[in-house]
């Protein structure tokens, strides 16, 4: 994970990647945080299961600006595994690109297809659902992609996944 320019993370009680990524979006909207911001969330196990959201590259006054709504913001990551839902160039992955198309357009390093060695080749369509949720991963932001109809592929993470036992 990338730790340049002011890096901090918050602890704001949220138990879902829905509701984290939706407070993330809120509360980068009320920094008004430049695109080059990264705004990742993070899985935090054990007794009080919850997800933690970081920012790296807001500006100085953030943290401030989040003590002030009642968060206490706290330096560096909480790990080195979070999920991008801020980053260069999210804003422009919409419709169907291809990987080159979607590498060159955002901070995205690699592609992979969930199950299968190496990477697809530069061509290949990714349908983004505009929904494009890469992990950090030994350093490098990675989206994990799966084969869909059509032959081409779409991010492994749906927008809006159907909660486990839904039907019970």
């Amino acid at each position: 994970m990338t730790t340049v320019g002011n890096t901090f993370w918050v602890d704001t009680e949220t138990t879902t990647l829905h509701e984290a990524d939706h407070l993330l979006q809120t509360l980068a909207a009320e920094l008004a945080l430049p695109e080059d911001t990264f705004g990742c969330t993070h899985l935090v196990h054990g007794e009080r299961p919850r997800v933690v959201l970081s920012f790296t590259g807001a500006p100085a006054q953030a943290p401030r600006h989040l003590t002030a709504k009642g968060y206490r913001p706290t330096p560096g990551t909480p790990d080195e595994a979070g999920r991008a839902v801020l980053y260069p160039g999210v804003s422009r992955l919409t419709g169907t690109l291809t990987i080159a198309e979607l590498l060159s357009a955002s901070a995205i390093d690699h592609v992979t297809v969930l199950g299968s060695p190496g990477e697809p080749p530069p061509g290949q369509r990714v349908l983004t659902r505009d929904h494009v949720r890469p992990q950090w991963h030994t350093g490098k932001l990675i989206l994990t992609t799966t084969p869909a109809a059509g032959g081409v592929l779409a991010p492994f993470e749906v927008p809006d996944p159907t909660p486990c036992c839904a039907d019970h």
